[in-house]
């Protein structure tokens, strides 16, 4: 079995390496025809930049992709900025200048790769997939019996933040950084997507559409990891099914195919304020001209958010959004499993997650504010700040960098639920909600415990979980999302996922543990 599973990661490792590879390859060449299509597109009234780009691109061929995007975001930028000198706003592009320029490489590449896309995303895709498996899949007989195990985390390079560890966090980081800063970059890697995106939506592949592509086939080779490694807890296979359910199907499947029949894009189990931008002039703009579909989807959402969401949380807790629906949820719990044991469980880190956790809900509430003011009023500032400002901001610093590069590339450093935890707005409402008004709460059985600490080691989110079982009391920390893996790994039976009556679900005891006082201060004041 070892040496099925050796093979597996070599085939894993060939296909990341040309995946990664592909970068670099392949050639760039606009035509005649295709700046033509971009000036009729994008309404470019820019003289500047249209001969810029007939001296300076037109019928020359680029080797890479950098010295391709060089060539074009250099010209967008000297166009714009005369332009704006002159106070010639309507010939200003607004686009960002790496997504101007994604969209003329797409159209302009050549080489192997374009050329033979199948290939390529069996080279890729192909042997990733087979790879993961043939290593997963032997766990069945390797693992030993189904059950709760110590399976040896913190000495192990890839899941103690060894060189492993650091190589899969530069590696996740650099792809968002790309995939949100420098699509122009990775052309090649839509490329090979473009079969599937145009079975679906009719058009070819987007860096989003690369995206959830890649975002399902990881769910889903770590799922089979999931189903292997919990497979002695029914609590644990149900929700990796529901959670690959609703990212597949809601997230990634039925928006495509809303596009397919020129439907606007939604995801309908995104709720706000994670959708964050939902209430933005240009979404109900074209939620508002799609007619009827539109109209409901307008409705939804707002149902979505003000109903739905804190009527499940009160009787299920955040647990039925977070640890069964959410894909960003999903993708922590099956990507980010070998990773949960890395979240601090200090208490400044607790202090540190509730303030920074509640400022960005907070944020996106006053950017939602600002937001719908103008969009009623016509205006384009409140208080003198311009919505469009606190939007780029939020969008830029929440949307990208937080939920994103540290969201997902931090996973092998700092655990797998980082933005969960410290910047999901949704996860802060959810956890209000929870903490205040639910029927949710973990039992603890104080007198089965004996401290092995698994359950602590285990929590994704920070949570000093055996403290509360020494103690019998209920844990109903709003941060909780209902994972149960505490509950997964505890040799006991101690701790227990419920929902049952308020009354007694807050049980705080007087029970002192030796991190809880300073002995010898009590006996002072004693």
């Amino acid at each position: 079995m070892k040496n099925i599973q050796n093979l597996g990661l070599g085939l894993f490792l060939i296909g990341l390496t040309i995946f990664t590879s592909l970068i670099f390859l392949g050639k760039y060449e606009v035509t005649p025809q295709v700046l033509d299509e971009i000036i009729s597109n994008k309404s470019i009234k820019s003289e500047h930049l249209i001969n810029d780009l007939k001296t300076n691109v037109v019928g020359k061929e680029f080797s890479n992709p950098f010295l391709f995007s060089s060539e074009i975001t250099s010209a967008l930028e000297i166009a714009n900025e005369t332009h704006k000198q002159n106070s010639e706003w309507g010939k200003v592009i607004w686009d960002k200048p790496h997504s101007f320029s994604y969209e003329i490489a797409k159209k302009s590449g050549t080489g192997i790769i374009k050329e033979h896309k199948g290939l390529f995303w069996w080279l890729t895709f192909g042997l990733g997939i087979l790879g993961a498996l043939l290593y997963i899949i032997p766990n069945v007989i390797t693992l030993g019996p189904p059950g709760i195990k110590n399976n040896g985390i913190w000495l192990h390079a890839a899941t103690n933040r060894g060189w492993i560890g650091w190589f899969a966090f530069v590696f996740l980081v650099g792809f968002y950084i790309l995939l949100y800063f420098r699509p122009d970059y990775i052309v090649n890697w839509t490329y090979i997507v473009d079969p599937i995106s145009e079975s679906l939506s009719g058009n070819l592949a987007s860096q989003w559409f690369l995206y959830g592509f890649l975002y399902c086939t990881v769910m889903t080779v770590m799922a089979v990891r999931m189903y292997i490694k919990y497979r002695h807890n029914k609590y644990q296979i149900l929700r990796t099914t529901s959670v690959l359910f609703f990212q597949i199907v809601f997230a990634f499947l039925i928006p495509e195919i809303l596009v397919r029949f020129e439907k606007p894009w939604y995801d309908f189990k995104n709720a706000f304020p994670l959708d964050y931008d939902f209430f933005f002039s240009w979404n109900l703009d074209q939620l508002i001209a799609s007619g009827g579909l539109g109209i409901f989807i307008l409705v939804w959402g707002i149902v979505l958010t003000l109903v739905i969401v804190p009527v499940m949380v009160y009787f299920f807790g955040k647990r039925w959004y977070c640890s069964w629906v959410c894909g960003c949820g999903g993708l922590a719990e099956t990507l980010g499993d070998p990773y949960r044991q890395l979240s601090d469980k200090s208490l400044i880190a607790w202090k540190f997650e509730r303030w920074i956790v509640h400022g960005v809900l907070v944020f996106a509430l006053v950017m939602t504010g600002f937001t719908l003011y103008t969009y009623f009023q016509g205006a384009e500032a409140v208080l003198g700040i311009k919505t469009q400002t606190i939007q780029d901001i939020y969008g830029f610093l929440i949307g990208a960098i937080f939920a994103g590069v540290i969201g997902t590339g931090f996973y092998p450093i700092f655990g797998n639920r980082v933005w969960c935890r410290f910047g999901c707005p949704l996860a802060a409402y959810l956890g209000i909600v929870q903490r205040f008004k639910s029927r949710f709460r973990i039992t603890t059985n104080g007198g089965q415990c004996i401290s092995c600490g698994n359950c602590s080691t285990y929590c994704e989110m920070g949570i000093d979980v055996r403290a509360y079982a020494q103690k019998g009391e209920n844990i109903i920390r709003s941060s909780c999302v209902g994972c149960g893996i505490c509950a997964a790994v505890c040799p006991r039976g101690v701790l227990k996922l419920e929902n049952g009556p308020e009354d007694g679900r807050i049980n705080p005891t007087e029970i002192l543990l030796g991190n809880d006082v300073d002995l010898l201060d009590f006996l002072k004041q004693k």
